[in-house]
This record gives structure tokens, C-alpha cells and sequence, in this order.
């Protein structure tokens, strides 16, 4: 079986982590012994060129992946309509979500094309139900709906104890100049630092308060972004004693597992997620999980896995204190979360491009 990727998100040499989520989902389906080809490209003139490039090799694809409703979503509608090759579309766009907006921003035009593409796919998944339903009520028809997951690295599911973590200079295991963190209990955060959408700024206010009741408890804030610096000085400005927060900075993506697996819990006070990946990573290392109701949230959280904290208190310090003390009273579980593994989503993919090609 052969599937074309059409995306304006993937990982590049300019930015290696764009759309490391649809790469994710590329990589599970060749896993699957599909024959993957993307055309990644921002442009019309790129767009058409790399097709063109495809038809002179010979490779034409059975079924088109549109990732994104944008304009390559016009190839593919294209496509369908000369060569009868059906398409799916895989959604990751928040710009649906009432809190962000864009989508309704846009220009009636665009509006009315996305609409058009999406009534004549055969499947749209949506990587989350909160998405779909923001899609729904932002008028985008369908005859079928099913979600997808993201694909969560198969290490999360491994025991820690990465050897490329403990020589990697975090704190937790060399003293090289950083002091050793001697509080019992560690929050954990994950994010790219947008406080438009991550919220950030909620949670250093929680910790804060947190931090005035009880001097055992610390907060690693993993990540970078637009917004890291405002929050450092933030932080600085509440007067967080500096033994009891950590910013190891952008991390890769094993490193990043071993901070999950030394947290006692995952703390996401986001304003918005499509899905939110790290929610999954969470799940998958059995990190009991704080967040608000945001993207896949509230399908994995249970009183055995976390807590949903409401936006309204999520913004109030004292009340996002209480959550915190009480999700660090929940013990570590065994993962329950293979939903997200590569196998699983990529077994999920090629059923669903089967379903495309009998029903076309």
C-alpha cells in the first residue's frame, strides 16, 4: 500500500521539532509496511513541484493523507476528483478551539475551501474528541469521525535509569557546580513556554503558594520557548526559593522520559490543547497526572491517574496549591497507555486506509 503525507508541518533542518508528531505517525505506519511519501511544503509552487516530482518516479499513492486542513488539502481534494485516490484528513490544529479562535478569524473564503475539503474526505480524525467537537461547532461536516492518537517514543513504557540522562549534566546526578535538590517531592513540567496557550505563568503562581506551606516539594520546568525567559524572571519574582524550582532547559526526548519517571507528578495548567502529547507521556510512564481540561485530558484522567483541575481554579494560587498537594498524595501506576504506543496507532492507520479504499 502506498500513502501520500500532504503537511505544512514537518521536522526540518530550520526547525527539527515542527511536526515531529506527523513524522511520528509516518514512522508507525512504514512500521506497518506502508510505503510513505511526504510532500512537506508552505507553498503552491512547492507543492505542485514535489507532486510532479513523485508522478516522474512512477509513484502514484492509493490513499492521500491530508495532516491539516490547509491548502494541500486542495491536491488532494484534486486528486480524488481526476484520479478517484480517497483521502483522509488527520486534524492537529487548535486554531478550531473557541479559546484560540483562529479558525473563525479567517477570511469566508478559506473557511468555505476548508469546509469543501473536509466534506469530501472519506475519514477525518481528529487527535482528540475536545478537538472534533470544536471542529463540529466551527461548522466542518462529515459523514465520519473517528479519533487518533499521537504516538508516544516506545522508551516511555521502558523502566528509567537512561545512562544518557545521568551523564547529561542534570542536577540530578552531578555536581558540577549545580547544587544537589534535596526536596522529597517533585513536580514536573513539560512545555514549549507559550503563555498564551501553556499558562505557565498559573503555575509558578500555584508553586508559589505551594512553596509558603511546605519546603519538601520542588518544580522542574523542562522546556524552552518565547515565553521561558519571562517566566524565570517571574518565578524570580515570587520569590521561589531557588532550591525548590529547576530549569534543565529544551531536553531531548529521552531525557525527558527520566524526568517523568523522577516526578511524583505531571502538573498542565494549559488554556488550550489539541491533544497534548506530554499528557500521554505521563500516562505511559504512570506519572499521576494534574491538568485542566484540555485536549486528551479528560479521557485519560481517573482517580487512579490524576486530577482535572477547572481553568477558574488553575488561576487561582491557593486552589492550584490544594491540587497539588493532593495529586502528590496519588502513587505511580503501572501504564496503562498503549493506545499510544507505534504499534498500536500504526496498526490503527493501515485499518483505516483499507477502510478508505473499500468504501472508494
Amino acid at each position: 500500500m502506498r500513502v501520500l503525507y500532504l503537511t505544512p508541518w514537518y521536522p526540518s533542518e530550520r526547525d527539527a521539532m515542527a511536526g515531529l508528531f506527523v513524522q511520528k505517525h509516518a514512522d508507525a505506519v512504514r512500521a506497518q509496511g506502508v510505503d510513505v511519501r511526504v510532500i512537506h511544503s508552505q507553498g503552491w509552487r512547492d507543492l505542485f513541484s514535489q507532486w510532479e516530482q513523485l508522478r516522474r518516479e512512477g509513484w502514484t499513492p492509493d490513499v492521500v493523507q491530508v495532516n491539516v486542513i490547509q491548502k494541500q488539502g486542495l491536491l488532494a481534494l484534486w486528486l480524488k476528483k481526476r484520479y478517484r485516490i480517497p483521502y483522509l484528513i488527520v486534524e492537529h490544529w487548535s486554531g478550531y478551539l473557541p479559546e484560540n479562535g483562529q479558525y473563525m478569524r479567517q477570511n469566508g473564503l478559506k473557511r468555505r475551501l476548508c469546509k469543501e475539503v473536509a466534506a469530501h474526505a472519506s475519514v477525518i480524525l481528529p487527535v482528540s474528541e475536545l478537538l472534533g467537537e470544536a471542529m463540529r461547532r466551527c461548522g466542518i461536516q462529515n459523514a465520519n469521525w473517528q479519533k487518533i492518537n499521537n504516538v508516544v517514543d516506545d522508551f516511555f513504557y521502558q523502566e528509567s535509569g537512561n545512562p544518557e540522562f545521568q551523564k547529561s549534566g542534570n542536577p540530578e546526578f552531578q555536581n558540577s557546580g549545580i547544587p544537589q535538590l534535596t526536596p522529597s517531592k517533585s513536580l514536573l513540567h513539560v512545555s514549549c513556554f507559550d503563555e498564551r496557550s501553556k499558562n505557565t505563568f498559573a503555575l509558578l503562581r500555584g508553586f508559589s503558594e505551594l512553596c509558603r506551606r511546605r519546603k519538601d516539594v520542588r518544580l522542574v520546568m523542562v522546556g524552552t520557548g518565547t515565553d521561558y525567559l519571562s517566566s524565570r524572571n517571574l518565578a524570580n519574582e515570587l520569590a521561589i526559593p531557588s532550591e525548590q524550582i529547576v530549569w534543565p532547559g529544551e531536553q531531548t526526548p529521552e531525557q525527558v522520559c527520566e524526568w517523568f519517571h523522577k516526578a511524583d507528578a505531571f502538573v498542565l495548567t494549559s488554556r488550550y490543547e489539541t491533544a497534548g502529547i506530554v499528557l500521554s507521556e505521563a500516562a505511559a510512564t504512570g506519572t499521576p497526572i494534574l491538568s485542566t481540561p484540555v485536549g486528551i485530558a479528560g479521557e485519560i484522567v481517573t482517580p487512579e491517574t490524576g486530577i482535572l483541575v477547572p481553568q477558574e481554579d488553575a488561576n487561582t494560587p491557593g486552589r492550584l496549591a490544594d491540587k497539588m498537594e493532593q495529586v502528590l498524595q496519588i502513587p505511580k501506576y503501572t501504564s496503562r497507555a498503549e493506545e499510544y504506543t507505534f504499534e498500536s496507532v500504526g496498526k490503527q492507520f493501515k485499518e483505516i486506509y483499507v477502510q478508505c479504499l473499500v468504501s472508494e
